[in-house]
């Protein structure tokens, strides 16, 4: 309220005027025939709207809380922009006049005439190409987005709108260098080159715009829909994989699988466990389309499922495998992030580049990069301020400095946004759709269990290389039994209710579970025995320390013995050699140099060996804690020493 209409400065008592009142004044001053038109684009409640009802009624005065008045004159109009009118008072409604503008009448025509018209020059001169991309948008764009709706669930809700614009911005990036400029020219064999390859363009761009908002379900139903229509227009696709498994290479005018596109990957074990990141093909997918994106200006919003590495492959590609012009800026929303939070949190990255325009550094590039987009709280009447204002960025290129007296627009130039966000429910709320419609969704789907056996095989394989051949060769059964364990977690009783919402596992638990196991080394696991007693351990930590009552231990602990049986042929009592499974790397003193993860298999060692640490620090400190140290006692430190390591 106080941004808008004015405050009084605690600091100097001083009145500050706010950006409506500002507006208003600087309007009303004009004594010109000139009509004044004053938008207030965003969502409206009911609190500061009816500080509006004297200006929008016959009185046509803003009454301020200084004390003045301004009075309207009658060449001034008040817009409002809004998505709906679900919280806004009666008395507002009845004082403005409504358009409706409804999207299914309008359709998505007039979007594709406007687009055509924006295409690079040498491009539009080409009748083929125009008429073409025309045709195929008429009569595939509209069942598309109708088969989407109809038959691919969405993570994210979308709209027809941003569908359709999400297919013209990807083929955007493939006419992106037949932009003349006066040191390139754009020659008649480069255009013929691409007339011959435009319903590849135009079918790539809409595997990646209308197939790339839903799941993996929906995405085999639209893999059979876009191989059928690719047929009436003679279009030869490979059959081996789907249509998400191949790139159109403009170069060798052919289909190209995703893995021959990046070089075959190895394990750097001297770098740390979790700066490993292996391709797979939905990573390399996914950033190619991504850097594609950004490099042309694009906004990218990449939805997806907790755990699926959404966060970690933005950050790779932003940070390591961009041109030196993009400097990625990092935000992480919370429920309490705040819109003058963000805003001058960005604003000191600024620098000015003239009057009222502000970015990067001349000669580079910010790639904004928000995670959790959907984190904000909603306030009282639903609206998200953090959002609002990177809205206020993709629809008016700026935002107001409140910071100044004058309250001037400052553009934002040399920007993309890039987003990641769970899907909404659990605390996360619903992104507003006029944000959402100026980003192109790249949807995360759940990693299929070959992909993780792939991504697990090649990290563990490479830490146990120089481990015994008896280890090695269990690699691949440790994985289908952690496979098979996580499915009956994730799907069995171990379900989230009230008193155990806590129960929430995902693909970041089998991260947590081959961290432990690789910590160990060749002299302490040198038979499959001992790595299936450090894979059940780590099990017991990672799910079974979550589980707050005996049956579900019981379930937990009968689940890791029952597969250490089928797939091992181990029994229990080969198994649990000791009362209970404890590993730690503190029995040898905390002082020595490399420090071993092994079984500590005589618990009464390790009983005195913490007794000792203890005496140590009493000795050391002037609070000393008398604690008897008990074997569940011991147990709790070892699990704790085990998180902190």
């Amino acid at each position: 309220m106080g941004q808008l209409y004015g405050f009084v400065d605690p600091a100097t008592l001083e009145w500050q005027n706010g950006i409506a009142a500002k507006l208003v004044a600087d309007a009303a001053k004009d004594e010109s025939m000139d009509q004044h038109w004053i938008m207030f684009d965003g969502p409206v409640d009911s609190l500061w709207i009816e500080s509006m009802n004297t200006v929008l009624d016959d009185n046509k005065k803003l009454c301020l809380n200084s004390g003045q008045i301004i009075q309207l004159s009658n060449r001034m109009t008040m817009m409002f922009e809004v998505a709906d009118l679900a919280v806004a008072s009666p008395a507002t409604v009845s004082r403005c006049g409504m358009v409706y503008m409804e999207p299914e009448s309008m359709g998505l025509a007039p979007l594709v005439s406007s687009w055509l018209n924006t295409l690079p020059e040498k491009v539009q001169n080409s009748k083929f190409i125009v008429m073409e991309l025309q045709k195929l948008y008429d009569e595939l764009i509209d069942d598309g987005c109708y088969f989407t709706r109809k038959n691919c669930p969405e993570l994210v809700k979308s709209v027809d709108n941003n569908l359709a614009q999400s297919s013209m911005r990807l083929l955007d990036t493939f006419f992106q260098p037949y932009i003349e400029t006066e040191v390139k020219k754009v020659t008649p064999d480069q255009i013929s080159h691409l007339e011959g390859q435009i319903r590849q363009m135009f079918f790539f761009a809409v595997i990646w715009s209308l197939g790339a908002t839903t799941t993996q379900l929906g995405r085999e139903r639209f893999d059979k829909w876009i191989r059928e229509q690719m047929k009436k227009y003679n279009v030869d696709f490979p059959e081996e994989k789907t249509a998400y498994d191949y790139l159109w290479s403009s170069e060798k005018l052919q289909w190209v699988d995703w893995f021959n596109t990046v070089p075959e990957y190895s394990v750097d074990i001297k770098a740390s466990y979790s700066e490993i990141v292996v391709p797979t093909t939905d990573s390399i997918r996914m950033k190619h389309v991504l850097k594609q994106l950004i490099i042309n200006n694009k906004n990218v919003l990449m939805p997806g499922p907790t755990g699926v590495g959404k966060s970690v492959y933005i950050s790779e590609l932003c940070s390591f495998e961009m041109d030196e012009a993009y400097q990625m800026l990092k935000i992480c929303f919370s429920a309490q992030t705040g819109a003058n939070q963000t805003q001058d949190f960005l604003d000191e990255k600024f620098e000015k580049r003239r009057q009222r325009m502000y970015g990067p550094p001349l000669g580079k590039k910010y790639i904004i990069f928000v995670d959790d987009l959907n984190m904000p709280k909603k306030e009282e009447f639903g609206a998200q301020p953090p959002i609002e204002l990177l809205r206020q960025k993709c629809d008016h290129g700026g935002w107001y400095d409140r910071k100044n007296k004058d309250k001037p627009f400052n553009r934002i130039v040399d920007i993309v946004l890039v987003s990641a966000m769970g899907p909404p429910g659990g605390g996360r709320a619903e992104v507003t759709q006029r944000l959402q419609r100026h980003y192109n969704f790249l949807t995360y789907t759940d990693i299929s269990f070959e992909a993780i056996t792939i991504i697990y095989k090649t990290i563990v394989s490479a830490f146990f290389e120089s481990y015994g051949t008896d280890v090695k060769n269990a690699i691949d059964v440790m994985l289908e039994a952690q496979l098979e364990v996580y499915d009956q977690v994730l799907n069995g009783p171990l379900k989230p209710i009230p008193s155990k919402s806590h129960y929430t596992f995902n693909l970041r638990d089998i991260s947590k579970i081959f961290q432990g196991v690789v910590a160990t080394n060749k002299n302490t696991v040198k038979h499959n025995l001992d790595l299936v007693r450090c894979w059940i351990h780590e099990n017991k930590r990672v799910f079974g320390d979550r589980l707050n009552d005996s049956p579900d231990r019981k379930f937990l602990d009968d689940l890791l013995v029952d597969r250490a049986q089928v797939k091992f042929a181990l029994s229990r009592a080969e198994i649990f050699n000791a009362e209970r499974i404890i590993f730690g790397d503190f029995m040898e003193g905390i002082d020595v140099e490399t420090r071993t993860y092994r079984q500590i298999t005589d618990l009464n060692v390790m009983q005195n060996k913490i007794e000792e640490y203890l005496d140590d620090y009493n000795g050391s400190v002037k609070t000393q804690m008398n604690l008897v140290m008990f074997l569940d006692a011991c147990d709790h430190v070892a699990r704790i020493q085990r998180i902190l390591r």
